[in-house]
């Protein structure tokens, strides 16, 4: 490789990569800050609110419009897996 193609190649691999790294950065900074929220789900999910709340759902008493994910039993539990996985993968 000539040295022209060489260091061409080599600055599309650093602006590559300096980007993802700072991707990544502030990823990490926002999935610290989401501790809290991540705690109050937690809690609700395991709280009988959740399952009355999701009864209720099931019975039909929830308004048809209501954004309702959070009464997903896989939906929630999976955020919450994915969550505690990342958590060990970034040592927080």
């Amino acid at each position: 490789m000539k040295r022209i193609d060489r260091i061409t190649h080599m600055e599309a691999l650093f602006d590559k990569s300096e980007e993802v790294v700072r991707r990544l950065e502030t990823a990490l900074e926002d999935f610290t800050t989401i501790a809290p929220a991540i705690a109050e789900l937690e809690a609700y999910y395991t709280s009988s609110q959740w399952r009355k709340d999701f009864e209720a759902d099931e019975a039909g008493k929830l308004p048809k419009d209501l954004k309702r994910g959070v009464l997903s039993e896989d939906g929630l539990w999976n955020l919450l897996g994915d969550w505690e996985r990342l958590k060990g993968i970034t040592k927080l």
